[in-house]
């Protein structure tokens, strides 16, 4: 009897150091995984005890709580419904929250170790102070103008996204994606109506979920044209300079012709270089990217920001909403060695070449700002529950500067002669300088093409108040002017809130 019942005990002395190892596994390295969880119902029942702080922007608060005598006691509302949905997210009882309400959850719900002397505080007095207030950068005006051009554009596109900021600080003052979606169901405290409000869009035609203006990628048609300009005029090319030109280019290794959008484009055998950003001459711009060589069009395009893979927009140094990366393929055949058909569509845009709208909108930026790219931040300011204490002021920094001041300057020429003279005109607004650049992009081969337009807007001084990417997926034959068109009023809203300067 002894050898089996040491062998019982041996076995239960096994199960018992497993048993203790797991408990020590989950309370050291488990529990905040478990304690924060979206399904711990304990934690949601305590978090709802305190009043979550504010989401506001221009003095208007976008995210509230209401209390609701329930057991729930707080509810969280969001009074501007689908306008502001795609940078407020929102904070579900039972799902995942998004957007800012995930970004700055710890503050918002007065969890934050920088709040932890009101938690004191509660201690003693018995009180459940409220949670911090977040202050955003959007201007209510552009936000308003970029809300109603994408759902009331006049090309009757279903999907698409705006994003605009200021060059010289990085503040965004605007940022929409449509279809839109109006979070206050996703909120409810009846979790079975919220699965299903979530379940219906998750399914929902066009992807509202979705943040078109961060995390999709589509190919930028002839916007990405100021990248190859840029690296023109590094590479001993100037504005003026005659670039080879004329109705049609077969790449060599390529039996598909390129061709121009209408016979009308730059017909001549050599056109100026501002003459061909101005007219958006494909021909010039695929010879211009063979020349360049493949490694000298994805470096500069690396340098504007393609390829990064670790960008967000939140508070500036912290974690905040991610972006996508935009990127620019190989453009090389088989054997790795450059393949000038997929380098000449790539420099009009095409091809593998795929670009967020936040990413057009630095390239604009950068251009307008002198050659300094700044980095893009929503979070302006955290505010203590009582709003008598700031934890956190936005200082603006600089990402990356992709181009010198005299090519920034060069540029700026060429894309205001797009809006003075070009494919632009209808992005003008009175009192303003603008420049810009219109892209129309294949998006299939049964589809409709992509309309984009990139732009920034300078004051009578040429200081840059607003720089914009406006995109109308699958839009036809007009959507880059309808881009245009929305892109104006958001920078002549953002400089009316800025207040002209």
């Amino acid at each position: 009897m002894n050898a089996p019942l040491r062998r019982v005990g041996v076995v239960a002395m096994v199960l018992f150091g497993l048993l203790f190892a797991n408990l020590n596994w989950i309370q050291a390295y488990k529990a905040d995984e478990y304690r924060n969880s979206d399904y711990n119902g304990r934690v949601q029942v305590a978090e709802y005890e305190r009043k979550r702080g504010n989401i506001e922007a221009g003095g208007t608060a976008l995210a509230t709580s209401k209390e609701t005598g329930g057991k729930l006691r707080f509810l969280r509302t969001y009074p501007g419904g689908e306008k502001y949905a795609h940078v407020l997210g929102y904070k579900p009882v039972n799902l995942g929250d998004t957007g800012i309400e995930r970004v700055e959850n710890d503050f918002l719900a007065g969890t934050s170790d920088a709040l932890i002397a009101n938690r004191i505080k509660d201690m003693f007095t018995g009180d459940e102070t409220g949670g911090g207030n977040v202050l955003l950068t959007l201007s209510k005006r552009a936000q308003d103008a970029a809300f109603n051009g994408l759902s009331n554009n006049q090309v009757g596109a279903k999907k698409g996204a705006a994003i605009a900021f200021d060059p010289r600080t990085g503040a965004v003052q605007a940022l929409v994606s449509m279809p839109s979606f109006d979070p206050n169901p996703l909120a409810s405290h009846d979790t079975d109506e919220a699965t299903a409000a979530y379940n219906k869009l998750e399914s929902a035609e066009g992807g509202p979920l979705k943040n078109r203006a961060l995390s999709e990628v589509l190919p930028p048609g002839s916007t990405f044209k100021i990248v190859v300009a840029a690296a023109a005029l590094e590479n001993g090319i100037g504005k003026n300079t005659q670039i080879p030109a004329g109705p049609s280019y077969t790449p060599p290794t390529s039996g598909t012709p390129i061709r121009n959008a209408v016979p009308s484009i730059c017909p001549e055998s050599e056109v100026s270089l501002i003459s061909a950003v101005t007219e958006s001459c494909n021909t010039g711009f695929a010879k211009l990217g063979v020349e360049l060589g493949a490694d000298t069009v994805k470096e500069k395009a690396r340098q504007f920001g393609f390829e990064q893979d670790d960008l967000t927009v939140g508070q500036l140094g912290e974690g905040g909403l991610p972006v996508a990366a935009s990127r620019t393929g190989a453009m090389q055949g088989p054997d790795g060695s450059t393949d000038p058909a997929a380098l000449a569509q790539s420099s009009i845009g095409q091809r593998d070449v795929k670009m967020t709208p936040l990413q057009g909108a630095l390239i604009a930026g950068a251009v307008a700002n002198g050659g300094s790219q700044m980095r893009p931040y929503l979070v302006r300011q955290l505010l203590a529950p009582d709003r008598t204490t700031s934890y956190y002021t936005a200082k603006p920094r600089e990402l990356r500067q992709p181009v010198s001041g005299q090519v920034a300057s060069d540029l700026r020429d060429m894309m205001v002669s797009v809006v003075e003279n070009g494919t632009g005109r209808n992005a003008k607004f009175n009192g303003y300088t603008v420049g810009g650049k219109t892209g129309t992009a294949q998006s299939g081969p049964q589809t409709p093409d992509h309309g984009w337009f990139i732009g920034f807007a300078l004051d009578s001084k040429g200081t840059p108040v607003s720089a914009v990417c406006v995109v109308l997926e699958e839009a036809g034959s007009g959507g880059s002017g309808e881009a245009a068109r929305i892109a104006g009023k958001i920078m002549q809203a953002a400089a009316a809130d800025s207040g002209g300067r």
